[in-house]
């Protein structure tokens, strides 16, 4: 197999890139304690999830989403619904506007001096971690084939909870040009993301491929046609 050709400066390629804790190293929960591996993952992603309990599996798939805009000011792409429809912008964060809940009712109102630090940043993404989750962002993502999966595309099924898990890599085999592709997760109760190991191929784990009518991970059973992309 042979890794796909992307583009250096692209989504894909900031997923491809994300740096991984030392091997052998164990998934932390929100508050420090450890998920034992039986089975389940095969590397840890070095990304700090915070110390409250919000980091989950939806949650997960917006915030590396969100991390790579961040990263690249591209921030009026930075926008999640939550469940009850509101549309959490984050340019409107960046002008010192806040969100008001009460009840079902949301709305902004100026609440804060312009700002965009890291910290406002993820204090936004907390936010959003609590009002959405799989399915409002089922909603949100658009429906596609096996063939067109690529790299930052998610398998979700929404639900209170649902699942979701996203790809982080993809590879061709070299004479056939079958597709290969590496999934990660975080969970219940919040955790680091992880790399998943595939149960049902030891040849071919932590690698998958997407062709079948059932997509079984270690925590959760997707069906193909649970995958998702990202509009814009």
């Amino acid at each position: 197999y042979s890794r796909t050709d992307i583009d250096t400066d692209s989504y894909q390629a900031f997923l491809r890139g994300l740096r991984l804790k030392p091997r052998g190293s164990l998934v932390r929960y929100y508050d420090g304690s450890v998920k034992n591996n039986s089975n389940i993952y095969e590397a840890v992603v070095d990304l700090d999830i915070g110390t409250k309990d919000l980091h989950q599996c939806a949650d997960a798939v917006m915030r590396l989403r969100a991390e790579y805009l961040w990263t690249r000011q591209l921030y009026d792409r930075i926008h999640f619904n939550f469940t009850n429809g509101f549309n959490a912008k984050y340019s409107e964060w960046i002008k010192g506007m806040r969100i008001n809940i009460d009840g079902n009712r949301t709305w902004w109102s100026a609440k804060a001096d312009p700002s965009n630090t890291y910290e406002d940043f993820w204090n936004y993404l907390e936010l959003v971690f609590m009002y959405a989750g799989t399915a409002s962002l089922e909603k949100e993502l658009s429906p596609i084939s096996s063939s067109a999966a690529k790299i930052g595309d998610v398998l979700i099924q929404g639900g209170y909870p649902g699942h979701a898990v996203i790809i982080l890599d993809k590879a061709k085999h070299i004479e056939t040009g079958k597709a290969v592709y590496l999934l990660a997760q975080s969970y219940m109760p919040a955790q680091e993301i992880q790399i998943l190991k595939n149960p049902n191929n030891s040849d071919l784990s932590p690698w998958y491929h997407l062709d079948s009518e059932m997509i079984i991970t270690p925590e959760w059973i997707f069906s193909i046609n649970d995958l998702r992309t990202f509009a814009d």
